[in-house]
């Protein structure tokens, strides 16, 4: 199954993480997409987006007609918001369509109070 983990960390975590996967540290190794701070990944993620993005986990390449037709909503507003996942890295483009290319999205962060 190829999981990947969003999740809000510093960037010296982040850094810290990375050497570790390099280091061989199992625990770090995978595929993420990190936010520098919960502001951040809520503007990227919208809940909009976030229904994109589910509505084509472990799907393939989708045409933009077909990921607006799952998520029932107009193909130019989804295009828009494709068109961010794209310039975000987080979706693919591909010779007919957009690729996500996870089977599964796993949240890794917590909501507090700041220190």
């Amino acid at each position: 199954m190829n999981t990947v983990t969003i999740r809000v960390a510093s960037l010296e975590e982040a850094q810290r993480c990375m050497e570790a996967a390099l280091e061989g540290n199992e625990r770090h190794q995978g595929n993420y997409i990190t936010f520098l701070d919960w502001d951040s990944l809520w503007k990227t993620l919208s809940p909009k987006k976030m229904h994109i993005l589910h509505s084509m986990t472990g799907a393939g390449e989708l045409s933009i007609r077909e990921v607006a037709r799952r998520v029932e909503r107009d193909v130019k507003a989804v295009h828009t918001d494709l068109q961010a996942l794209l310039a975000c890295g987080i979706v693919d483009k591909g010779t007919a369509g957009v690729i996500f290319p996870y089977d599964q999205i796993h949240f890794d962060f917590v909501i507090g109070k700041a220190a």
